[in-house]
């Protein structure tokens, strides 16, 4: 045996415990032994034996005590960082074991935005649904257009479902895009514009518009205008909700910009019709993110073949106006 195996048998391989690691994330996260142990269902000796333990297998010194509380050492946090790896592998490893006991259950966790919660995300959680009935999908909110990713990276979820430039990338995310998503400019069906077949950005400046308070899409719009030399024109409401702009909309009074994705899903029942004007400007793109690295649970795969499937269709329809 080599000494770095020897060594490991001995130093850690024998004296390493899952339950110490799931101890000391658990101090580094409330700051406090006592805290932890309230938390843990254990006493507050225990939980300090248990990192006591986890030191000498170590050799470092993994918490410090400040007046803020316990924190996290250098050796901590990088021992966290691969042991939140560990985890994640473990519960995957579970997950498959129990699909492959029976494959008509488990769990897929998404996170999403209002833009696919409002479109693509209803079709693919009912056509998995119909398929695999027992199948429980949880969906985190997040921001659509500028998501960071972090429960993402902190494996607190299997998928992301985000709108991100064309050109997107990071070296730790595999990053699929599923289908180009422009912003269209749209009204009401009863809105007056609506009976013109020709309508140009300047002549929409003192309408009362609807401003995402997203400031990637405020910026597609502010590019849009001056592209023209116009003056950016006077937000009336500032609003993330699809579901409130839709309303507003509905009235025939405002005007504001949608993913056509959005559209397409929601102009008929919504009565929402798209003007025959191109915003110049980045074009946005539909996209599915996981990391790279992480073999995706048997029920995340089952998802993410559902999302390509519905994204599929949908690139291949007319847009719905």
């Amino acid at each position: 045996m080599s000494e770095s195996a020897q060594q490991w048998d001995s130093r850690i391989g024998r004296r390493l415990k899952l339950r110490d690691l799931q101890v000391l994330a658990s101090v580094v996260h409330w700051g406090s032994m006592a805290k932890a142990a309230s938390h843990l269902a254990m006493s507050q000796p225990a939980v300090s034996e248990s990192v006591a333990n986890l030191e000498n297998a170590l050799r470092v010194h993994l918490l410090d005590r400040s007046p803020r509380g316990i924190e996290a050492t250098v050796y901590a946090h990088a021992l966290l960082k691969r042991a939140r790896v560990v985890f994640d592998e473990l519960k995957q490893a579970l997950d498959e074991l129990e699909f492959l006991a029976n494959p008509t259950v488990g769990e897929v966790r998404v996170a999403a935005g209002d833009t696919f919660a409002a479109g693509l995300l209803p079709e693919v959680i009912c056509r998995l649904s119909r398929h695999h009935p027992d199948i429980v999908i949880r969906v985190a909110q997040s921001n659509a257009e500028t998501p960071e990713f972090r429960e993402l990276r902190e494996r607190k979820v299997d998928l992301v479902l985000a709108r991100t430039a064309k050109s997107f990338a990071d070296d730790d995310l595999d990053v699929e895009v599923l289908f180009d998503d422009p912003h269209r400019v749209v009204v009401g069906a009863s809105s007056p514009w609506v009976r013109r077949r020709k309508v140009t950005l300047d002549e929409l400046v003192h309408e009362p518009w609807i401003f995402p308070a997203n400031q990637v899409i405020h910026a597609v719009l502010a590019e849009a205008f001056k592209a023209r030399g116009l003056e950016v024109p006077r937000e009336r409401v500032s609003a993330n909700s699809i579901l409130l702009r839709n309303h507003l909309l509905a009235n025939g009074r405002f005007v504001t910009v949608l993913p056509e994705s959005v559209l397409r899903y929601h102009a008929k029942q919504w009565s929402l019709k798209a003007l025959p004007i191109e915003l110049a400007g980045s074009p946005r793109s539909a996209v599915m993110v996981t990391l790279k690295n992480r073999r995706p649970s048997p029920v995340a795969q089952l998802f993410g073949e559902g999302v390509r499937a519905v994204a599929k269709a949908f690139s291949s329809q007319s847009p719905r106006q």
